[in-house]
């Protein structure tokens, strides 16, 4: 055993014996089990799976903080589908109340970064009926042919599902309209928690957990990456967690087409179940630090600072996360409308790189597809 893995291991001497296991797994890189995640949930303190997933993060990207410059395109937030912990989206028989952009209107948010140095465009918002994929695949053109070089990372699992479904298309068939049309990867929305008893109760009328994980299998078969989410901290126990996660680990074993993985805290503001009450800071940073742990086969672990807020996101850089996301400039609105911490989320490249430096870690801007473009 190395010295480095020697001192590491410091601290956990006299530790429970299950968790000294745990420990001496993650130490000579031999894969958690389902038991050990749970066990993890339930029997560790924040500052033995901190210092475990630290040693994780570090040994994959040592001091290295991923961020890149994005913007957001959200063209509706009416939709057809109702679950109960949006606060963001407006029911089609109520769209009055949202906002639908016509084509116009995004391609002028694009020409709004005409010059300036971003490198990717987030595409997502609600399920519209009017917004069928040959809309979007008009869209796409649109953007590529006025900046080709913008990377397109559109639409989440539920979007697609629908879209394809109405096209009477398959997963693969819509897959390769839309990237023929200009789409470069997928994010990770949508997946919110897989176990169906939970899903019933919380998104039963949109895709299930099967659908999603057969669009982005199709996805990556494509050729494409993308990214996966799990909606946390509401009426799920640890046990739906560590199903989720590992469900997407199974993927991640036969396709390798995921790039990070984004654990997304439930808030309460605003959506149908305001009486939950959202977990602890505490809780947080120990869902960043056990899925470092478990989610072996994932190269990154993000943490959505708009979510979080830029003090909390700076702490999850201690306990394995390396990626904080991106410059975003005002351009979302989904956690804002739930009452996050951040009520307007910018942040200049400049303001993102000393967040980081203020944690002694090193920022690193990156392309969509983990490309380094400059090292600060």
């Amino acid at each position: 055993m190395t010295e480095e893995v020697l001192v590491a291991k410091a601290p956990f001497k006299n530790a429970d014996p299950e968790l000294q296991t745990i420990a001496d797994k993650i130490y000579t890189g031999e894969r958690l089990s389902k038991e050990d995640g749970l066990l993890l949930f339930q029997k560790a303190d924040l500052p033995f799976v901190g210092a475990l997933a630290n040693y994780v993060r570090e040994k994959l990207h040592g001091d290295k903080v991923y961020f890149n410059r994005n913007f957001h395109i959200e063209p509706t937030n009416v939709c057809v589908f109702s679950c109960n912990f949006c606060s963001y989206s407006r029911l089609y028989a109520h769209r009055e109340e949202g906002w639908e952009l016509s084509m116009d209107d995004m391609l002028n948010i694009v020409k709004k970064y005409d010059g300036q140095p971003v490198t990717e465009v987030h595409i997502v918002g609600g399920v519209h009926p009017k917004m069928n994929l040959y809309f979007f695949v008009d869209l796409l053109k649109a953007i590529k042919a006025h900046r080709p070089d913008l990377h397109i990372k559109g639409f989440t699992a539920v979007e697609l599902d629908y879209m394809f479904r109405k096209a009477k298309l398959t997963n693969e068939e819509g897959v390769k309209v839309l990237k023929e049309a200009g789409l470069n990867s997928i994010p990770g929305g949508g997946a919110e928690i897989f176990d169906e008893e939970i899903r019933e109760k919380i998104c039963a009328d949109k895709v299930d957990a099967e659908g999603w994980l057969a669009i982005h299998e199709a996805i990556h078969n494509a050729g494409m990456h993308s990214n996966a989410t799990m909606l946390y901290g509401h009426i799920e126990k640890y046990e739906h967690r560590i199903d989720h996660m590992d469900r997407l680990r199974q993927l991640q074993d036969k396709t390798g087409g995921f790039n990070t993985f984004i654990p997304l805290k439930f808030r309460n503001g605003d959506n149908d179940m305001s009486n939950v009450p959202e977990v602890s800071l505490v809780e947080d940073l120990k869902m960043y630090a056990i899925a470092r742990l478990y989610m072996d086969n994932f190269p990154h672990l993000k943490a959505y600072w708009p979510m979080l807020g830029r003090q909390n996101a700076q702490l999850t850089l201690s306990f394995g996360v390396d990626d904080i996301d991106g410059t975003i400039d005002d351009t979302t609105k989904i956690y804002s409308m739930a009452g996050a911490e951040e009520q307007k989320p910018e942040m200049t490249t400049d303001e993102i790189v000393t967040l980081i430096k203020q944690v002694k870690r090193k920022p690193v801007e990156r392309d969509t597809l983990y490309n380094v473009i400059t090292e600060y």
